[in-house]
């Protein structure tokens, strides 16, 4: 999973860290699309792979999408060094709002990102939904447009539920959470940085997680939960951190939406609160369905589909889902 032996891929990761600290960094618009551009061409051949033709075809989607995005924005900051008087201030502000969005796979513009990842690995799918968010989240708080962002808010959260229903595979239905989670994302940062800093924090952690967990069992699809013989106590650690990404109290990702809650309450964003509330009930239901059906196939013992995971391997199994109980037994104390 990490890059321990190929010291290109160790070297395209350091670019692609590197790149981000540039971005959030700079002093100047030009120097931030700079910052964009050394992370999409780093992360470009992390994702690529010779002899798989669904990452080559990610790739090379991933590539049209952000280069469109990137023409998008340097556009815009040119045309805001022409016209340098407000008269085009809100043009401007939701045309770069808009290329950051694109960006980060936002809707209304994520139809590229569930597609791409389903053609990629699972550490790669960890990259693209946490790390990859973290430059176009900071520089959309340096010029937000507020009422353009509260539509794109109620846009990400509808379309993350619509997609997650009646979805076979994992990668894709943690694409379309992402996209959910990304209201709520939007929601913090329009508030606070140091809110949008914890809730970014507990949705890594959980995606680390989850994307930890499928990478050793090595599962790519929903069906694939309910046929083979997996061990009781993996089934229970994903059913802990399903309902922890849905924002389910008393586990540890409802601790940062409950903040995002209080905060959005104080504000006076009470049709939005409501509609975010609404709207995780449904992937709740979402992740629920789901394990429900795993763990009704339990039983379903099929010999040759057995898996065998290493020792070493359902170590890192129990440690994480160690994790999910102690942050769900600390974040009650937070509750009461």
């Amino acid at each position: 999973m990490l890059f321990m032996i190929n010291s290109n891929k160790m070297f395209f990761m350091f670019i692609l860290f590197f790149s981000t600290l540039i971005s959030i960094s700079s002093n100047s618009w030009l120097g931030c699309w700079i910052g964009l551009e050394i992370n999409l061409l780093s992360f470009i051949p992390l994702i690529s792979n010779s002899n798989n033709l669904l990452n080559s075809e990610a790739s090379l989607k991933y590539f049209l999408t952000q280069t469109i995005a990137s023409i998008n924005f340097l556009f815009s900051i040119l045309l805001k060094l022409i016209f340098l008087k407000n008269f085009f201030e809100n043009f401007f502000s939701i045309m770069i709002n808009s290329s950051l969005l694109m960006k980060m796979g936002s809707a209304p513009f994520h139809f590229w990102f569930p597609n791409i990842t389903e053609g990629l690995s699972w550490f790669n799918c960890f990259i693209l939904m946490t790390w990859q968010k973290i430059s176009p989240m900071i520089l959309l708080s340096y010029y937000l447009n507020m009422n353009f962002i509260m539509i794109i808010m109620i846009f990400n959260s509808i379309i993350g539920v619509i997609g997650s229903f009646n979805q076979n595979s994992i990668r894709k239905l943690l694409a379309f959470s992402s996209i959910n989670n990304l209201a709520w994302m939007l929601a913090s940062i329009s508030i606070s940085n140091s809110i949008w800093n914890l809730f970014f924090i507990m949705y890594s952690l959980l995606n680390m997680i989850m994307c930890s967990i499928f990478y050793i069992i090595n599962i790519f699809y929903i069906n694939q939960m309910y046929n083979f013989n997996l061990n009781f106590f993996i089934k229970f650690s994903i059913m802990i951190n399903f309902l922890s990404l849905g924002g389910l109290p008393p586990f540890l990702g409802f601790f940062s939406k409950w903040i995002v809650i209080n905060f959005l309450i104080n504000n006076n964003w009470l049709l939005i609160t409501f509609f975010f509330i609404m709207m995780s009930l449904i992937m709740i239901f979402v992740y629920i369905r789901i394990i429900y059906s795993s763990f009704l196939f339990f039983n379903f013992k099929m010999k040759w589909f057995k898996i065998n995971i290493k020792n070493k391997h359902f170590h890192f199994i129990n440690f994480f889902s160690f994790i999910s109980l102690i942050g769900m037994i600390f974040s009650t104390f937070f509750f009461i």
